[in-house]
């Protein structure tokens, strides 16, 4: 049930394959793989998605996608996953990122206002991105392997809960035949 949810809102690989921006990458496209719904390669994409959310870089999805294509997972989910970090969300996963990284690297709190400006990205910027980059990749690692390992508990839990569930219905059925016959 939730293949066909996730299919009914990501592009089919075909309007992907056709699209004019994308024909550049010829062949690549054609890996079944980067379109496939199945436990490793929809994983494997929560924790790119998730990872590169994390960090604060320019142009995250096609980073994603780039990461996709290395590792052959399911393309649209790694893409769509970078939206996490959005403009209303950014702000509070940066801060706890450089609080993180300031807590590891044991750099003491300097007070930074934010203004955005060349000046300031130039000036104050240069002190506070060693925190940023090792707390961002630190929490991108953490909560990437956190959605890794939650996509496979849950993909396999429901596809037990699916097998008992066929399962007790064929009992139930053999009971009532078995029954019917007597």
């Amino acid at each position: 049930m939730a293949r066909k949810i996730i299919r009914r809102y990501l592009p089919s690989p075909h309007s992907l394959r056709n699209r004019r921006g994308l024909q550049f990458l010829g062949e690549v496209l054609h890996d079944p793989n980067l379109f496939h719904l199945n436990r490793h390669s929809v994983s494997v994409a929560c924790f790119v998605g998730i990872f590169v959310a994390f960090l604060p870089i320019p142009m995250q999805m096609a980073v994603s996608a780039l990461f996709a294509l290395w590792l052959r997972c399911n393309l649209p989910i790694a893409v769509v996953l970078v939206w996490v970090s959005n403009p209303i969300t950014m702000p509070a996963m940066l801060y706890g990122a450089y609080r993180l990284g300031r807590r590891i690297l044991q750099v003491p709190p300097m007070p930074v206002s934010f203004e955005l400006s060349w000046e300031w990205l130039t000036g104050e910027f240069a002190l506070i991105w060693k925190p940023l980059l090792v707390g961002s990749v630190i929490c991108g690692l953490v909560l990437g392997t956190l959605a890794y390992l939650t996509i496979q508990v849950l993909w396999r839990w429901h596809v037990v809960s699916s097998w008992r569930e066929r399962q007790r219905k064929r009992a139930v059925a053999k009971a009532k035949k078995k029954q019917d016959h007597s």
